[in-house]
């Protein structure tokens, strides 16, 4: 059975943070959008949880923001340490007080972040969204695009005027245009740990975001309310099974604080860490966003912030179109957050995974010595942050014409 409608409206695949955020950016223009996602409800996977100050002044004429920090972790100060010894360099946010009414980074995850905005958008009458809904056919017209998804077991055709890619990075839409997306896959994983032991209690002067060296490797401590997530990083030879196995991760754990009782571990997942792009983010009425757009280290921070500043971008442009202005401002949108996304995002959390990879004792030594000079410097220091707060990638894209 097959049912077919149209509006004029503006198509929205994908329910992670971009396509609602661009969901709820366009209907704060008045304009109208149907938002498809293929899974039943908001994704409950563990995924990203820093949120950059810059992202958090977007979110904020929405009410997203202070519901975020509201029930969330600031993060006034994060650091990068020698876990061994408790030597650190302490990077103070609150050098950006002048530049931004957010300084600080937030802990607050995904997962959270999504459900307030679909919340918000299904009390919206210019908002339809559509979950359980697979994408299966995808096609350009002159004026349309014209989609066909699957939903309880029906074939529906929808359009709409134009159509954002905001499926994540194994993008249905990317994939059906043929776009190469290059990059590299780095060589280790990553195992990334939820627990409720309370690191913070325990070990002196850890920040609520923190970096850290040992004598095994690296890991991070990130905090979030009632748990803390274990960024965790093994050597190859070991299959997912060994990886996830509680006596791996019990004995990983207790190497950063030996607790005397077993942790409490509430979720565990093992990925793959890609550096990816493609060439252009619009072709047509069809433009990426996102995940389907470009990936990145999660260290740092930057792909979710980074994919929602694509939405802000390009919601912005497509208000304009929509009130009579070119179709040509969609390549503007590419030609200024590609190369943010290469230079900015890509670069910036590949130098940041490198250097926290390092084993070389000296080498360690030498980043740490100059990490501490950065952060007892306020020049430097604001000069450090402006740019790993993603203020300096804005100004940059906002100077390409």
């Amino acid at each position: 059975m097959s049912k077919s409608h149209y509006a004029d409206r503006i198509l929205i695949v994908g329910a992670g943070p971009v396509g609602l955020f661009s969901a709820i950016r366009l209907t704060g223009f008045g304009i109208p959008i149907l938002l498809v996602e293929k899974s039943p409800s908001i994704n409950d996977d563990i995924r990203a949880s820093t949120i950059h100050p810059p992202t958090l002044e977007m979110m904020a004429p929405y009410g997203i923001s202070d519901e975020a920090i509201s029930k969330g972790i600031k993060v006034l100060q994060w650091q990068i340490r020698m876990h061994t010894t408790g030597e650190r360099a302490v990077f103070d946010m609150d050098c950006l007080r002048d530049k931004t009414d957010h300084p600080y980074r937030l802990q607050f995850e995904q997962r959270q972040l999504c459900k307030i905005m679909a919340r918000q958008l299904r009390s919206k009458k210019n908002a339809t969204l559509l979950f359980g809904a697979e994408l299966t056919s995808i096609l350009q017209k002159d004026d349309r695009v014209s989609i066909e998804v699957v939903r309880n077991g029906q074939k529906v055709s929808l359009e709409g005027r134009f159509l954002i890619a905001a499926d994540g990075a194994n993008s249905t839409i990317r994939e059906s245009l043929g776009l190469s997306f290059e990059g590299s896959v780095y060589p280790e994983r990553t195992v990334l740990v939820t627990t409720t032991f309370p690191f913070h209690k325990h070990i002196e002067g850890i920040s609520n975001e923190s970096y850290c060296w040992d004598d095994q490797g690296n890991f991070s401590l990130l905090r979030i309310p009632d748990y803390w997530r274990v960024s965790l990083y093994f050597p190859e030879g070991l299959t997912s099974d060994e990886v996830l196995a509680e006596e791996h991760l019990q004995k990983k754990l207790q190497s950063i604080y030996p607790s005397g009782k077993p942790y409490e571990i509430r979720d565990r997942r093992v990925y793959r860490v890609q550096q990816r792009i493609v060439q252009k983010y619009d072709h047509g009425r069809i433009v990426l966003a996102g995940d389907a757009a470009h990936l990145n280290s999660p260290t740092g921070g930057m792909g979710m912030n980074g994919g929602l500043h694509d939405a802000y971008n390009l919601t912005e442009k497509l208000k304009t179109i929509w009130e009579g202005g070119e179709i040509a401002l969609l390549n503007h949108y590419s030609r200024q957050r590609k190369p943010i996304a290469e230079k900015e995002i890509i670069q910036h959390a590949d130098s940041n995974r490198r250097r926290m990879a390092e084993k070389d004792p000296q080498k360690r030594r030498e980043y740490l010595e100059e990490l501490q000079a950065i952060a007892a410097d306020p020049a430097r220091l604001k000069i450090f942050l402006m740019r790993s707060s993603m203020f300096d990638g804005l100004a940059e894209a906002a100077k390409i014409n």
